[in-house]
């Protein structure tokens, strides 16, 4: 999708990470979930990724958001690092609920 859009390879890269991350997180803190890309058209074109899962939410959105910061002894890069490559990143949790990001990459 980003190289239907015209994304060059920088912009194809830093997607594909975000994506990644995201999927990753999603299977690895919530039991797995759903992902999906929409491509946003309007006054700018660009890519918008969606995470969600169901499983126990994020208990400190502000502490995982921390570089270093990891529940699943990894580099705690993953939430910070995403919003970093993208343009627009929101998270949605509610503990013991869920977790939705939405991240988006423009043109």
């Amino acid at each position: 999708m980003a190289i239907g859009i015209g994304f060059g390879l920088v912009d194809q890269t830093k997607v594909v990470t975000a994506a990644s991350e995201l999927a990753r997180n999603a299977l690895v803190h919530g039991g797995g979930g759903e992902a999906r890309l929409e491509i946003l058209q309007g006054a700018r074109t660009g890519l918008q990724i969606t995470v969600e899962d169901t499983g126990p939410g994020i208990p400190n959105l502000e502490l995982a958001l921390l570089d270093g910061y990891s529940t699943a002894n990894g580099l705690g890069l993953g939430l910070g690092g995403t919003r970093r490559l993208m343009h627009e990143f929101q998270v949605s949790t509610e503990p013991g609920v869920y977790t939705r990001v939405v991240a988006v990459r423009w043109k």
